[in-house]
């Protein structure tokens, strides 16, 4: 049984999380609070193994009561959030604080929304609850190696890299992104699963952490050694070559896809434009988005690469790839920059 506690200040949001969770045999809510001191009590004196938890609330704000959960009592969080710009820069940073993921609070404030909205928060509850406690108390710590070179058949140098991941993939792109040298040789187009009005947020906190530019695509702009461009949550972003250059595209084809952006759709336009100089890679993440592009990236000549379980928050994405028979090398977090460095 996953024993959750619910943390907002909204009664409606409360008692809507509470019905949603509830409505399920596996789930239990074991508690609710109205702001983030009376959550913080309440985890300390419930243990839940996951924790809903506003941002914006009175007395104690969310942040605020982070900070002393992943302290006092670390257990996995999922924040509630907005999709207005400040709302977007402080989920982020509640990222960094320890909580594992995410949803849209404006979601669950008309009742006509809450039957979209039930899947998706029982798989994310679901998800995080599988995530060892271990892994909250202290960040993990990957042993510095030398890199293996590369496969022989792999003498190519890789000239666009592409990375998709899910949940537990804003941590570990800012683990990643900053580690790559201003002289990067290659692009780097990133989709990352989330919600719209967050990834332009998400690729302002890269940029000032890294010496590469990092910066939300848009449609038309070129794909340049040594810049990093985010996908934009709600379309697709692919690739195509225009004279001597590789540019952006973006649009919602296809629309059956499960995520938007895909990390397949992605991967395969550039399995197509760069063939045995594509790079693909897979963190940390839910589902199994990602191996048919990795399987088109690696049919064309490219490399492949994907995070090993001993660092992924979620092994999911990593996982399917694995299983599927689509990847070259799977690396934990800390050595997938120098896998870059020796494929570009």
């Amino acid at each position: 049984m996953i024993r959750v506690l619910v943390v907002d200040d909204s009664a409606f949001v409360r008692q809507a999380l509470t019905r949603m969770l509830s409505s399920t045999p596996d789930i239990e809510v074991v508690g609710t609070a109205v702001d983030g001191r009376e959550g913080c009590e309440k985890a300390l004196a419930l243990h839940p193994d996951v924790i809903t938890l506003d941002i914006k609330m009175p007395r104690m704000d969310g942040l605020a009561a982070l900070r002393r959960i992943m302290a006092e009592c670390p257990t996995a969080v999922l924040l509630l959030s907005s999709q207005t710009k400040e709302g977007a820069d402080v989920t982020l940073r509640g990222l960094e604080l320890g909580a594992l993921d995410f949803m849209d609070k404006s979601s669950v404030q008309g009742q006509m929304d809450l039957l979209s909205l039930e899947e998706e928060l029982r798989a994310k509850v679901r998800a995080l609850a599988s995530v060892p406690r271990s892994r909250l108390e202290a960040p993990l710590r990957v042993a510095e190696a030398v890199p293996r070179p590369l496969p022989a058949r792999h003498a190519a140098r890789a000239q666009v890299v592409v990375i998709g991941t899910s949940t537990g993939g804003p941590s570990a792109l800012q683990a990643l992104i900053p580690r790559l040298p201003q002289d990067l040789p290659a692009a780097v187009l990133v989709v990352q699963h989330m919600p719209v009005g967050f990834t332009r947020s998400l690729a302002e906190r890269l940029d000032l952490r890294s010496v590469l530019r990092v910066r939300e695509a848009r449609d038309g702009d070129a794909v340049a050694p040594g810049v990093v461009l985010i996908a934009p949550a709600g379309r697709h972003m692919k690739v195509r070559q225009r004279g001597s250059e590789l540019r952006v595209w973006c649009d919602d084809e296809p629309r059956a896809t499960l995520h938007r952006p895909s990390v397949d759709v992605l991967m395969a336009s550039v399995a197509k434009a760069c063939g045995e100089r594509a790079m693909g890679v897979v963190l940390t993440g839910m589902g199994s988005d990602g191996v048919e592009g990795l399987r088109a990236i690696r049919a064309a000549g490219g490399l492949t690469l994907a995070e090993s379980e001993e660092s992924c928050v979620i092994y999911g994405m990593p996982k399917a790839a694995m299983e599927a028979g689509v990847v070259d090398r799977e690396v934990p977090l800390g050595r997938i920059a120098d896998e870059i460095l020796l494929a570009v």
